[in-house]
């Protein structure tokens, strides 16, 4: 994501630890995930929630908005105008389920504020339609949750780009190792484990990639300049293997100088990016992501030069991984052991340095004569004012190829709601030329009318599984949620259904995060509007 996350102006709803709650309406529809390319539309509102009339991006729906002064009941938080509009920057950030994991390996749970549901639901495979060419395909689908205060459904909103090409059709790659090796690094699992990620990724990259690598602990250093693979691996080698821990963690000092490398080292028509390898852990120099990317904001913006980061260590500075990566253009990912850094740096490295679209946003249209009320799970670092949703200089996410973004909401429908549910766009800009592009998709109550679990697609229920895990472990409830132990057993019955080693870890985590709290029934079966809070 760019430089920063956007307030909802004007008739802004709280947000709160569980999400964003707003009364809305929706209505029932059709799937449509055709091709971005053959998608592209002028500059103009969003579809209307209602599926006919336009309606501006922050324009309320008169007729439903509640007289002034109006009592709210049951906690539910409104904004002073519904507008039945929820906007976001896609992000594709997986740090925080796969930290959660390892946490809960190591016989912790957690910390409540470093769960981010849409990255556990991001997590796992979705099996949308792609597109041929840049741009997104969006799929709208959903299913009933029940809930003992309604009938509460969830509905998907999944967007995909293009399939991640092969390592010899993608542009060649630049990339700027920034390396820490602080104290807190002096470990198998954090410089170890960074040492051999390096050596698998040298071993990887063609003879057209470069690389330079940037080490830091109380002062940064530039241990290799930008240098081509071709004949010169076993020099790459001899830098990586050279890395040994030091003393304290000046993240501010590794960025800048790493930026700094980036910019010298710049290839025109390569991917150049710069990779920070951290626990995040700062304690000396800049500890602030603004006051960091600040330094260099202006080679970020004339360079295009994106920030991934790559958090390792038990004891993992989520925070500031999270908002340095959102400052500098990019995403972040975890890696625990040989297995995740091989995924991340051999069969996704297209996907982390290849960009298919930048500032990509979404804006779901709820109507209001089918939904009474939605919840964004999740995005709540990733908001965006409704208004903004066609203005290109605000920030939104950058995505590469082979990625999917999943929103998952929880609806409550009218009593007797028949028709259009919603109505899904995506906004983004080409790479290279800066145009813009939009593609839509709908979902009617006809298409989530099935029972969640049973009825409804494996995957939609394993994203309802992991949103469900995500939401528990930071204390919230969703309405139709099992305990972790009964969630836990049916993801292990995912696991078996869709043959996806991936669901069977989540289906150990939840177990163990069951196990350590002792086995209580956590549930959201009983989950009222003030639950949902």
């Amino acid at each position: 994501m760019g430089h920063g996350t956007r307030m909802y102006r004007g008739a802004a709803v709280l947000l709160l630890a569980g999400g964003v709650l707003l009364t809305g309406c929706s209505g029932g529809g059709t799937n449509d995930t055709s091709s971005a390319d053959s998608g592209k539309r002028a500059a103009g509102p969003a579809p209307a929630a209602t599926g006919g009339a336009s309606s501006t991006g922050g324009a309320a729906a008169d007729a439903a908005k509640p007289a002034d002064g109006a009592e709210k009941t049951d906690r539910l938080r409104e904004s002073a105008a519904p507008d039945y509009l929820s906007t976001f920057a896609l992000d594709v950030d997986t740090a925080s389920y796969a930290s959660a994991r390892r946490t809960l390996a190591d016989g912790r749970l957690p910390g409540p504020e470093t769960v981010r549901p849409e990255e556990f639901v991001n997590s796992f495979r979705q099996g949308y339609h792609r597109p041929d060419g840049n741009g997104f395909t969006v799929s709208v689908d959903g299913a009933r949750a029940g809930g003992a205060d309604g009938d509460w459904s969830l509905v998907r909103v999944g967007l995909a780009t293009k399939a991640a090409p092969s390592s010899g059709e993608r542009p060649p790659a630049a990339l700027t190792f920034v390396v820490d090796i602080s104290g807190s690094m002096a470990s198998s699992d954090r410089l170890g484990l960074v040492k051999t990620s390096l050596g698998i990724l040298t071993d990887e990259l063609r003879d057209d990639d470069s690389v330079s690598l940037v080490t830091f602990s109380d002062e940064a250093k530039t241990v290799l300049p930008m240098t081509r693979l071709k004949d010169h691996r076993g020099k790459i080698h001899d830098a990586v293997e050279s890395m040994e821990p030091a003393d304290s963690t000046n993240v501010g000092a590794g960025v800048r100088r790493g930026y700094e490398e980036a910019v010298d080292g710049h290839r025109k028509g390569a991917n150049n990016r710069v990779v920070l390898l951290s626990d995040a852990l700062a304690n000396t120099g800049d500890t602030d992501a603004d006051a960091i990317l600040e330094r260099i904001d202006s080679a970020r913006r004339e360079y295009g030069i994106t920030l991934f980061g790559v958090g390792v260590g038990s004891d993992y500075g989520d925070a500031l991984m999270e908002r340095l990566t959102n400052k500098g253009d990019g995403h972040t990912t975890y890696i625990a052991d040989e297995e995740q850094a091989r995924k991340v740096f051999v069969d996704q490295l297209p996907a982390h340095i290849e960009l298919t679209a930048r500032d990509a946003k979404a804006q779901v249209a709820f109507d209001p004569k089918t939904v009474e009320k939605f919840k964004l799970i999740g995005y709540e670092d990733r908001k965006v004012a409704d208004d903004d949703f066609r203005d290109d200089s605000v920030d939104g996410g950058e995505i590469g190829p082979g990625h999917t973004v999943t929103a998952l909401y929880a609806v409550r429908l009218r009593d007797g709601a028949s028709g259009h549910v919603a109505t899904a766009t995506v906004r983004w800009l080409d790479p290279k030329s800066r145009a813009a592009h939009e593609e839509t998709g709908s979902v009617e109550t006809g298409a989530i009318d099935g029972r969640l679990w049973g009825a409804s697609s494996t995957r939609l229920q394993v994203t309802a599984a992991a949103a469900y895990f995500a939401e528990n472990l930071r204390g919230g409830s969703l309405p139709g949620a099992p305990g972790l132990g009964e969630l836990a057993t049916r993801a292990d019955e995912l696991a078996r259904t869709t043959e996806d080693a991936s669901v069977a870890k989540l289906a150990t985590a939840i177990a163990e995060a069951d196990r350590l709290k002792g086995g209580r029934t956590d549930t959201g079966t009983g989950a009222g509007e003030g639950e949902m809070d």
